[in-house]
């Protein structure tokens, strides 16, 4: 039997699934890593049976794929350790109009930009972004669960109030709805071997 490959983007956590899938003795499982500009062509090529993806940039409601909301991210900035930011008491939120005079380095999902022209900045990883701005220069804005991934002594995030969250989606082409999707889907949501589907 072909394993199941389920593609995961950066700062999503399929470890706990696939363990749970493979203590049912489901079958075989292969992890992929992907990025967000590689997660829907990802799935509607067939280089992955499923992915937990990030919405935004892939957007649901297409009639060619189905998608289960796992649960929301919460969006940071993510500055240099002596930028302004640090300021800002970790357990309290800036908002877009603290960062509007700002270089950001990488850009945001939602379309947010600064009010200040932008330096043409190079396409880059959430990795090099935040490298990036370890150095001093810029900001970026990453899922909380991106910046704790690539988080550095250098660096510190504090969560931005007015943006909306990402989400995480596990996702599929509705052509692959067969059972062991569904098996997967199953153990997702925390069915065991012998519950039935709800």
């Amino acid at each position: 039997m072909s394993a199941l490959r389920v593609g995961f983007v950066t700062g999503t956590t399929p470890d706990r699934w696939a363990r749970a899938w493979r203590d049912q003795r489901r079958g075989p499982l292969d992890l992929v890593a992907l990025t967000e500009a590689e997660q829907e062509p990802a799935v509607r090529e067939g280089e992955v049976d499923m992915a937990l993806a990030r919405t935004p940039p892939l957007a649901l409601g297409d009639p060619d794929l189905h998608g289960v909301r796992l649960y929301d991210e919460l969006p940071v900035v993510v500055a240099g350790r002596d930028h302004l930011v640090s300021a800002v008491s970790a357990a309290d939120a800036v908002t877009l109009a603290d960062l509007s005079q700002e270089q950001l380095v990488r850009p945001h999902v939602s379309g947010w930009r600064p009010e200040v022209e932008q330096l043409a900045w190079p396409s880059m990883s959430e990795g090099e972004a935040v490298e990036t701005v370890a150095a001093g220069t810029g900001i970026v804005i990453v899922p909380m669960s991106v910046a704790r991934l690539h988080h550095r002594k250098d660096v510190v995030w504090r969560e931005v109030s007015d943006l909306p969250p990402t989400t995480v989606t596990l996702v599929w082409l509705r052509t692959r709805d067969d059972a062991r999707t569904q098996a997967f889907v199953g153990v997702v949501k925390g069915r065991t071997g012998a519950s039935s589907r709800d």
